[in-house]
């Protein structure tokens, strides 16, 4: 059996990092209960470092036992880490930056510097917790033989996994699968892909590092994060299984009240049309398209609704005609003659035009009550 991909959720570290959104402890809570009981791999749960109050309530998510590891994330820093070992977490992640650009303008060292810190953490780390992960930050704009050196060095450190993070998501998913597969080639360390969606090709770069041999991907849930964005977990997790074919834990069921529930806490609207969780995703307009699912759903749908808890829906507006409308009123027992359906159609199509989005149902039979 093929080995299964683990999906990571920072919903509450990075995606906590999103302008605006600040979760308190009973709605921290709630996500990470909703995500243990979805079956996600594992929980990233904040950033110990900032302080008594984020430290007391990581600690309360580990008090839950919850059947999820979870683990917190730290620069390396003996200082975090001491924070983190606070908690009762069962493992850490070490992040260091590993471009040039950032051990120069941010960190002000070299890279012989940041090979000793975390050489440093990872043996302090590795007696005080269970599960080691060591974060690149800024991977994507590291020099590869430096990327090379480090992943030799964390090999023999004993590391449980490497987290490459393209930080300010300037990949795209061609470059990204050659230069991970020459990485994962040079290791026996599982890697993980860490992607934001400033290009909008999270997603897609996620799925790269999956075929380059990656066996683990940071997700958030509604792809929540810094600036654009990470990589949305509903859309990783359904990409995985009807784009790649692979397996994954999570019960693709809980998705839509997963984006619901986060949608709630943080008071971020879901787009209409954001890809599996947005309203629209399965509602089809153009009456070509909705001949083509009343005969085979597959016409014009990748992957069934019902497979994460949705259904298929039908609209009406500018580009519906007059084979909908009969549709919709012989569901409701009601029959009109010809002439009656090109006028109710006139109305529908000037209903539609006038508030700028398609007719649901009980719009049009509005419609239908007024014009009889």
């Amino acid at each position: 059996m093929a080995e299964r991909i683990l999906l990571c959720d920072t919903t509450l570290r990075d995606g906590e990092q999103a302008p605006g959104v600040a979760l308190g402890l009973r709605e921290k809570e709630m996500i990470a209960r909703a995500l243990a009981d979805a079956g996600i791999d594992e929980l990233e749960v904040g950033v110990p470092a900032m302080g008594d109050s984020e430290i007391k309530a990581i600690s309360q998510l580990a008090s839950l036992h919850l059947p999820v590891r979870l683990i917190t994330w730290n620069r390396a820093v003996l200082a975090d880490l001491q924070a983190s070992y606070r908690t009762g977490v069962a493992g850490v992640a070490v992040s260091i930056p590993t471009s040039d650009q950032q051990i120069r303008n941010k960190l002000r060292k070299d890279r012989a510097w940041v090979l000793e810190q975390m050489g440093q953490c990872i043996r302090n780390a590795r007696k005080e917790v269970d599960y080691v992960v060591l974060g690149l930050e800024d991977a994507s704009r590291a020099e590869f033989i430096f990327l090379a050196e480090i992943l030799a060095e964390a090999e023999k450190l004993g590391v449980d996994r490497v987290r490459f993070a393209d930080t300010v998501g300037i990949l795209e998913p061609l470059k990204l699968f050659f230069t991970l597969q020459d990485l994962v080639r040079m290791t026996k360390v599982p890697l993980e892909f860490h992607a934001h969606n400033d290009l909008g090709m999270a997603t897609a770069n996620s799925l790269a590092a999956v075929q380059a041999g990656f066996k683990a991907l940071s997700v958030t849930v509604g792809g929540l994060g810094e600036r654009a964005g990470n990589a949305a977990l509903e859309e990783v997790a359904v990409a995985l299984r009807y784009a790649l074919y692979e397996e994954v834990q999570i019960n693709l069921k809980c998705l839509n009240s997963l984006g619901l529930l986060v949608s709630l806490v943080t008071g971020r609207q879901i787009p209409r049309s954001k890809p599996v969780i947005g309203a629209d995703v399965f509602t089809h307009t153009s009456s070509i398209h909705i001949d083509g699912v009343k005969k085979d759903f597959a016409n014009y749908q990748t992957y069934p609704p019902e497979s994460i808890g949705r259904q298929h829906a039908t609209s009406l507006g500018k580009y519906s005609g007059r084979k909908s409308i009969v549709r919709l009123l012989q569901t409701k027992g009601i029959e009109f003659d010809q002439a009656t359906i090109d006028n109710l159609l006139n109305k529908i199509l000037q209903r539609a035009q006038e508030i700028k989005r398609t007719l649901r149902e009980d719009d049009i039979m509005e419609i239908v009550v007024s014009s009889c």
